[in-house]
């Protein structure tokens, strides 16, 4: 796996510009969760774009406390314009219109709402939508389409989930961000290695050879059953979500 270093941040930094301005826009805005991940991306946009980035925290019914706090304190460590738009009434409403519900679909609901949140900001304010979600959760399908999957440009889908740890550390994230068990914050209690069943570094490990592989599926064998059973499913299980939709060709007919 590739080490993440200054030079790599460097690259990451001139992408954001030439790929924000390359589409004629000068900001962007980006979606905070009080996580790694949106910490990282929210670091790199200031970096890029210096005060034309502005966070956006969207606490729901469920959010924990530290989702704000963490939040707001590395906006104001790092000088970044925010704002907080709660979508409570949104989550409220769902759980009142919809009370057979999920976790899971109020889980997915929210991150709709949030993705929503973003484009009407950005819409109102000619930003881009800045994406955070990492190949570790992009290969795996470990998102909500539509939702956190949504993004104009995504700086960090090519990076596992380890490598945004060395990204966090390169930026000076706050260690109270970096030392905080990963969850997507759907909803209470929720923990991504958890429901995933392994952690990061077991995943990444696994993903890293799966890649290598070439569809040779024999040479993943050093891998537990259970583990080559359970992620290779949900590789291919949501191979849709990294791809447009498949719209009919007539000229196939």
């Amino acid at each position: 796996m590739q080490k993440i270093t200054s030079k790599t941040v460097e690259s990451v930094i001139d992408f954001l510009q030439k790929a924000i301005h390359g589409r004629g826009f000068k900001q962007a805005v980006v979606g905070l969760s009080g996580g790694i991940d949106s910490a990282v991306v929210a670091l790199l946009c200031k970096k890029a774009l210096g005060e034309n980035i502005k966070a956006i925290f969207m606490p729901s019914l469920s959010s924990s406390e530290s989702s704000i706090t963490d939040s707001l304190a590395l906006c104001k460590q790092f000088d970044i314009a925010y704002e907080i738009i709660p979508i409570k009434n949104f989550d409220k409403v769902f759980c009142e219109e919809y009370p057979n519900h999920t976790a899971l679909t109020r889980g997915n609901f929210c991150a709709r709402m949030r993705m929503a949140t973003l484009y009407h900001v950005a819409a109102m304010e000619n930003r881009l939508v800045i994406g955070t979600s990492n190949k570790t959760e992009l290969m795996l399908g470990y998102g909500t389409i539509f939702g956190d999957l949504a993004c104009a440009i995504n700086p960090v889908g090519n990076f596992y989930k380890m490598q945004i740890y060395q990204f966090a550390r390169l930026l000076g994230v706050p260690q109270e961000i970096i030392n905080k068990p990963p969850s997507a914050d759907l909803y209470a209690g929720q923990s991504d290695e958890k429901e995933l069943g392994y952690s990061y570094a077991q995943i990444d490990m696994f993903l890293e050879s799966y890649e290598e592989c070439s569809g040779d599926k024999t040479r993943l064998m050093q891998y537990p059953r259970d583990m080559l059973t359970n992620l290779i499913s949900r590789i291919e299980r949501n191979a849709f979500k990294r791809v447009l939709p498949e719209i009919f060709n007539p000229q196939n007919a």
